[in-house]
């Protein structure tokens, strides 16, 4: 029997499988476009982590299937929504939906969650203010954290606040994105702060300032743990490329 002969009865027999198993949305049309490598993918997502239920496994499983199915989780989080509408439940479909860019969906169910008596929270506002971020409405996402700072004036995070910054940069209030690049420099855990402050800078002219800020930023980068430069490494090049 031939190779290509037996990729086909194991394609054939996956996709009876996945028919059967409820699971022919998307394995069977995966399994069918990719000969072979849909089938290996079907082995590893669905059927591996039934023989071996591994927490390894199962970790492996949602990167896959992840990367086959991007909305699947999506999905799965509106199902549940529909059957349960909860706070919870719209807060996880919210953030799905920040992490897939359906901002406008976004921001409807943190608006949604708001309105709600037991939905005010500042996590809930710093997701309002990234959904309008992400349509391209910075003064949307400033008046958003201006409300909740004053709501809420002892909250405090890195990253709002870094939003809060490139937020005011958008609309054109450099000198106070300025202030708040440095203000959150000082606590935030890493070098894209000061690397966004060294950027502006050279955009508004300030050339010796933004080469001081970059020059630091790199060498104190360069002096880190090879961990530390991985996750930086973007930042790192930005800094090397202003200092020059």
């Amino acid at each position: 029997m031939s190779l290509g002969i037996l990729i086909t009865i194991i394609d054939i027999a996956l996709i009876v499988h996945a028919a059967r198993s409820g699971r022919f949305m998307p394995w069977g049309f995966i399994i069918l476009f990719l000969p072979g490598i849909g089938a290996l993918a079907y082995v590893l997502v669905e059927l591996a982590p039934a023989w071996f239920r591994s927490r390894g496994v199962s970790r492996a499983r949602g990167q896959i299937a992840g990367a086959l199915d991007p909305t699947r989780r999506y999905r799965q989080l509106r199902d549940e929504l529909d059957i349960v509408d909860t706070v919870a439940n719209r807060a996880a479909l919210g953030e799905e939906c920040l992490t897939l860019g359906k901002f406008d969906e976004a921001l409807g169910q943190y608006e949604a969650i708001l309105a709600k008596p037991i939905g005010e929270e500042p996590g809930f506002m710093v997701g309002k203010a990234r959904a309008e971020f992400g349509l391209e409405n910075a003064a949307a996402a400033i008046a958003t954290l201006d409300a909740l700072k004053a709501k809420w004036p002892d909250y405090q995070s890195a990253d709002a606040h870094l939003l809060y910054a490139v937020a005011l940069e958008k609309a054109g209030r450099a000198d106070e994105a300025l202030a708040s690049y440095e203000d959150v420099a000082r606590y935030y855990p890493g070098a894209e702060p000061r690397v966004r402050q060294a950027q502006l800078l050279q955009r508004l002219g300030r050339k010796a300032e933004a080469k001081e800020i970059a020059a630091d930023v790199a060498r104190t980068l360069s002096r880190a743990p090879a961990h530390v430069r991985r996750n930086q490494t973007q930042w790192l090049a930005a800094a090397k490329q202003i200092a020059g």
